[in-house]
């Protein structure tokens, strides 16, 4: 009797064990299946497009996520508040990615000396440079061979308050918006230091979050030309983003139709993208201004 008992509790043991181990793993899952969107030419030389969703499994371990320039404070007042109403679903996000091993890279343009000495900045500096010219060369490939202008015209700053906001600087930002967290093994730069923390743990993949999908999304050093040119695997959170887009201006549409028109932009001629529901479940996020149905891509 004494042996069954001590059988039946080394078999618990066991099961405890396994399961703690499952769960760990799944934790630190090696691989990463994401349904990857993209506007392809229906034929070469076509300007109809069609939109194609592609299954991948990115390795954890070559994958980082670049959060662009969500700061305290915008000089738009409508950015900010949209800044800071995507930020703790973003939070959620980069904190289960974190978990399955994704390198979190804090980008807060024009910050750097409000993160001088922590360890997030001492990572990112620590970065050996790399030699970008003979890489670009290898990759000026992946760039498009013509890029059209952005569908929407955000020349006098995209502010859709009324009145629009003063965007003469001093400009207010003073750091990433406290919402998101950085925790210990995250990065925080502003520069090209991205790439150089991606090319030294050998990272090809990047996820890209943040603000403004007209702007710094697609060119800051750490944005998405620079980075597809560079060769790295890109896709936009697109449900984690916005623009400057002020909709009394060309085409004339609310500012989340104008978001979504530059997002079809980007999947056509840079990168594919994809929705925080397939790192978290449930819904993608939308902004409650946002009540139009969801609107589908037609030519």
């Amino acid at each position: 009797m004494k042996q069954l008992k001590l059988g039946w509790l080394l078999l618990a043991l066991f099961a405890s064990a396994t399961c703690t181990a499952l769960s760990a793993g799944q934790g630190a899952s090696a691989t990463l299946p994401l349904r990857l969107r993209r506007l392809v030419r229906t034929s070469p030389g076509s300007d109809q497009w069609r939109q194609v969703v592609t299954p991948v499994q990115w390795d954890a371990r070559h994958t980082a996520v670049v959060i662009c320039d969500m700061w305290n404070q915008h000089w738009c007042k409508g950015a900010t508040a949209r800044v800071a109403e995507m930020a703790p679903r973003m939070n959620q996000v980069i904190s289960a990615l974190r978990r399955r091993g994704l390198l979190i890279i804090h980008c807060p343009s024009d910050t750097m000396a409000y993160y001088k000495g922590t360890p997030g900045r001492k990572l990112a500096q620590a970065a050996p440079k790399v030699d970008l010219a003979p890489i670009l060369k290898r990759f000026q490939d992946r760039a498009p061979k013509h890029e059209p202008p952005l569908p929407i015209d955000d020349s006098d700053g995209g502010c859709d308050d009324q009145p629009q906001c003063n965007s003469n600087p001093p400009y207010p930002w003073k750091h990433e918006i406290n919402t998101l967290k950085i925790e210990p093994g995250d990065a925080i730069t502003d520069s090209i230091q991205a790439y150089y923390l991606m090319h030294e743990r050998g990272i090809t993949n990047v996820i890209i979050m943040g603000v403004h999908e007209n702007m710094c999304i697609l060119d800051r050093p750490f944005g998405i030309r620079q980075l597809v040119k560079l060769g790295q695997n890109v896709a936009l959170m697109r449900d984690l983003t916005d623009t400057m887009y002020n909709h009394r201006r060309r085409p004339w549409v609310s500012h989340f139709t104008g978001t979504d028109l530059v997002c079809w932009h980007i999947e056509k001629y840079w990168c594919p993208t994809l929705t925080s529901d397939q790192i978290l479940g449930g819904q993608p996020f939308r902004f409650k201004a946002d009540t139009q149905p969801p609107r589908v891509f037609r030519n």
